[in-house]
């Protein structure tokens, strides 16, 4: 290939090794751009159908401009392919797909083509730059880093980290908390996304783990792993309650936390305008640990609900404010922490509820089994709480109760299944008369009372019972009629006759 003269230009390579340290990125792109650039004048004066590329020797900084044509079998564009033939005339040995390169003399900037030239290296240092941006940030989720506030807008601050930008949102920072041109700031890079503008980083002062990262810093323990920050819940520049364990027996976490006449947990406070935080002892055990979340009330009792991930909280009548926390805060956050819901009761509500449930549950067994006052109050005493259990227990379970003899144990047992088939005829009856299909009645998991309130709410067909979900028919029947999962089985059987008619289709 034969190459028209070019003169040796090695201020365009101190150009580029100018503007590469300056911008941090790689000193290939910044040529690279030239390149573009000199191509595109280079097209202006040869014609933009002409395929016209740019070389710039890394060594010398040499200028070189070609026209590249293609070798091919039929032309369909004259300014950039030729035929074999053609070819042949300036390289005998030419063949399809092989590219023809001719020198073009270099080419003199003018005014404009400078000017263009000039905004495409501009464009392409700028998209450099902000790939190098997102290469840099992009792994750095997760951490706290300082800068200094550039503008505010909005109540949006802008923040320069020195080698880029951060967005820190209004809704993002402490309320209250104000910041302006030229602040330090300190906050938690939550996310750095790529995006139409260029990539993005986006700062938190509010978010949990802010919390958690400072604590990292002011902690050596937690930095060096013996001791670990399992959760934090947050009510941003209010309060904070962060669960801590120590893997070392002998170092107390809450203690190392708090420091030296609390000098560790100060600094921290400090930094976030004087959120107070409860440090608390992080427990496997869930009770153990909701007890401590809900420090500094005192608790006295507390029920578990795994099923529903649910626990009943008793507290003395004088602790029940502290407890709750005002506007609910602390029991807020306390659930947040653990990851339960929890309801508090004083001592004084739980004893009228347990009153009114032994009353009400011990009029059941007078009614249903026809037994005196005594017999249903000692069936309460040992925790039954359905007729359904005397039926189908044990009747070494009734015989252990004090006083009841196999012969008592036994006719209780009778007189429950008897009332129960009764109440299932007459539930059976009822269904009948509200309309409920038998198809309805046939799916496993719903008792005749069940299928009589579900005819009640015009719930009727399978397909009327297809159509809810899980949460709705639990809603239908009572809260503690099935559980979630045992709700949507029940659906599931509803909708398994859609699936047949399909598999027939197919």
């Amino acid at each position: 290939m034969e190459r028209t003269a070019a003169l040796p230009r090695p201020e365009l390579l101190q150009v580029a090794d100018a503007v590469a340290r300056d911008k941090g990125i790689d000193r290939d792109e910044v040529l690279e751009a030239m390149e573009q650039a000199i191509q595109k004048a280079g097209r202006s004066k040869y014609g933009h159908e002409h395929d016209i590329r740019a070389h710039i020797d890394r060594k010398n900084g040499e200028i070189q401009l070609s026209r590249f044509m293609e070798v091919v079998e039929t032309v369909e564009n004259e300014a950039t392919q030729m035929t074999v033939a053609q070819a042949k005339r300036k390289k005998p040995d030419a063949s399809v797909g092989e590219f023809i390169v001719d020198s073009l003399p270099p080419i003199d900037f003018g005014r404009i083509a400078a000017q263009t030239a000039k905004q495409v290296i501009v464009q392409k240092v700028r998209d450099a730059e902000r790939q190098r941006q997102f290469n840099e940030f992009k792994d750095r989720t997760g951490e706290i880093v300082n800068g200094l506030v550039k503008r505010v807008e909005f109540g949006n601050v802008v923040v320069d980290l020195g080698r880029a930008e951060a967005l820190l949102r209004r809704d993002e920072l402490i309320p209250r908390e104000t910041f302006r041109t030229g602040d330090r700031v300190r906050a938690y890079i939550y996310d750095v996304r790529q995006e139409p503008r260029g990539p993005q980083i986006f700062l938190s002062r509010t978010h949990p783990q802010f919390m958690a990262k400072l604590f990292a810093q002011e902690v050596p323990e937690i930095y060096d792993g013996i001791i670990e920050i399992k959760s934090v819940a947050r009510d941003p520049g209010s309060r904070a309650k962060i669960a801590v364990i120590s893997r070392d027996s002998g170092i107390d976490p809450v203690g190392a936390c708090v420091g030296m006449r609390g000098s560790r947990v100060q600094a921290v406070v400090a930094e976030l305008q004087g959120e107070k935080i409860d440090i608390i002892q992080w427990s496997s055990d869930p009770a153990t640990f909701i007890v401590n979340g809900l420090a500094p009330a005192e608790v006295a009792k507390v029920v578990l609900d795994e099923e529903a991930n649910r626990i009943e909280v008793v507290v003395p009548d004088d602790q029940l404010s502290l407890a709750i926390g005002r506007r609910g805060q602390n029991v807020r956050l306390a659930s947040q922490l653990t990851g339960w819901d929890i309801d508090i009761l004083t001592e004084a509500e739980e004893s009228e509820r347990r009153t009114e449930e032994f009353k009400s549950r011990s009029k059941m067994f007078i009614d249903a089994l026809d037994v005196d006052d005594v017999i249903a109050h000692l069936l309460v005493t040992e925790g039954f709480s359905s007729v359904e259990e005397v039926a189908f227990v044990p009747l070494e379970d009734l015989t252990d109760i004090e006083g009841f003899d196999e012969a008592i144990a036994g006719e209780l047992q009778q007189r429950a299944r008897v009332f129960l088939e009764e109440q299932d005829e007459r539930n059976t009856v009822r269904r009948k008369e509200l309309g409920v299909d038998d198809a309805l009645a046939a799916i496993e998991g719903l008792a005749t009372g069940m299928l009589v309130t579900l005819g009640e709410k015009g719930v009727k067909t399978l397909d009327d019972l297809a159509d809810l979900a899980g949460d709705e028919l639990i809603e239908i029947l009572g809260k503690d009629s099935l559980t979630a999962d045992e709700a949507n089985a029940v659906i599931m059987a509803a909708r398994a006759h859609w699936f047949d008619g399909e598999a027939e289709q197919a």
